[in-house]
């Protein structure tokens, strides 16, 4: 497995490549890391994972500095699963002119709502770095994880509109035995709050079974936060939204997404569950 360091490094190798499949990261792989490479190696034979933690998509006082980064285990994972190359670059590989001066992405409406409106500027990072990194490693797949869904949609949309030759493909979020979902931050909370964060994804399954009843989408949602208080969480948001374009669900959509975040103490916690709407004929 080839580790490439530099921009150059990787424009060397990519020349020698014919299909390849892209798994952007930042670093500290657990297995819903890895299991979007074993999507990815289905796709291609040939895989490069980025390991880049993005300034550009952390605000202000956020956990930039702290967030684990854990190189030497996250490359010996990839090697045994037969991951042909890791691209590591640096900040100043990444973004040469510094931050204020890169070129953005923006990708409109779908970056303002949910997590955009409480982390404001968090999807310009996102979709300016994943349209580097599809510019820099040309892939013809590139595999996220479903637990980060808006990212995912902001994505898919990003590709859409810039045209790039990419097939972006989302792999169903991976859970702990408790339905807790695989997430690098689940790492700063102590043991007493992984047991509270179950509650989550159970509030989660709960709303999806009001919505299969076809309860009213407001008393859904609030009767979700409710009780995600009651398990010590400070409810950021819980809403249930169209599938696609992630506007407030109506009952003539076909597909819905119940979208929460929430923090437990001080680590923010998201989490998603699609939902298919009974009356949809």
């Amino acid at each position: 497995m080839k580790v490439l360091k530099s921009l150059q490094e990787l424009r060397e190798w990519r020349s020698a490549q014919q299909q390849v499949a892209l798994v952007p990261t930042m670093g500290n792989l657990h297995d819903g890391h890895l299991q979007l490479v074993k999507n990815a190696l289905q796709h291609c034979d040939t895989v490069v994972v980025s390991i880049f933690v993005n300034p550009m998509q952390f605000g202000p006082n956020e956990d930039l500095d702290s967030y684990p980064r854990t190189l030497e285990a996250d490359c010996s994972a990839l090697e045994t699963l037969g991951v042909s190359a890791v691209f590591t670059p640096t900040v100043n590989d990444v973004y040469p002119r510094g931050l204020e001066q890169q070129t953005k992405v923006s990708v409109p409406g779908i970056s303002d709502i949910l997590c955009g409106a409480s982390r404001p500027g968090h999807f310009e990072g996102v979709a300016t770095i994943v349209c580097k990194l599809f510019n820099m490693v040309q892939p013809q797949v590139a595999v996220f994880g479903e637990k980060d869904y808006q990212q995912l949609q902001v994505i898919r949309l990003m590709t859409q509109d810039l045209s790039l030759p990419v097939d972006v493909v989302g792999v169903p979020t991976q859970r702990e035995a408790s339905g807790l979902a695989l997430s690098s931050r689940n790492g700063y909370l102590t043991a007493e709050e992984k047991t509270q964060a179950t509650a989550l994804y159970k509030s989660l399954q709960d709303a999806k079974a009001g919505l299969e009843r076809q309860e009213d989408f407001e008393l859904v949602e609030s009767q979700a936060v409710q009780q995600l208080g009651k398990a010590g969480f400070k409810v950021d948001y819980f809403s249930i939204r169209n599938s696609d374009d992630l506007q407030p669900a109506s009952e003539k959509d076909e597909k819905w997404v119940i979208l929460a975040a929430a923090f437990l103490g001080k680590t923010r916690l998201i989490d998603n569950l699609q939902v298919d709407n009974p009356a949809a004929t």
